[in-house]
């Protein structure tokens, strides 16, 4: 992964809402953001959900009730959230994070639109795997 993008803005203050499963951001220049538990969730930039290539997307299901057990800083760089579906492979970059504040909607209501097309559910889990450990993707080659 690269470095953060220049002018991409760090937020100045994080805040995790156990109650209502929000990851809050908050930046100098005045932007805010609230980003459901499972937003972040189904959006992770992990290869096990990404896939290696584009094509190998899977998408994420039955993550509504998911929560953040704790967050854990990479670097200077990124957040490594770990979910209570036992996920924590995903690093979300501050260019990641702030690109999904600032694209929310679109991104929500296209991942609704996906899920209904294809018949599935935000609370019947499809895709989940037992938790890959040492950092792996889950893949075997």
């Amino acid at each position: 992964m690269a470095g953060i993008e220049r002018e991409t803005p760090i937020p100045s203050e994080i805040k995790l809402h156990r109650k209502s499963r929000v990851l809050e951001l908050i930046y100098d220049n005045g932007e805010r953001f609230e980003l459901d538990f499972e937003f972040l969730r189904v959006f992770t930039p992990s290869a096990e959900a990404r896939g290696h290539a584009p094509g190998q997307e899977i998408l994420q299901t039955g993550k509504r009730g998911v929560d953040i057990e704790r967050l854990e800083p990479v670097g200077t760089y990124a957040l490594r959230p770990v979910f209570s579906d036992g996920h924590d492979s995903g690093l979300y970059s501050w260019d990641m994070l702030y690109n999904l504040g600032r694209h929310r909607d679109e991104l929500w209501q296209e991942y609704l639109n996906q899920i209904e097309a294809r018949g599935l559910s935000r609370d019947v889990d499809t895709t989940s795997r037992p938790a890959a450990t040492g950092g792996s993707c889950g893949h075997h080659h």
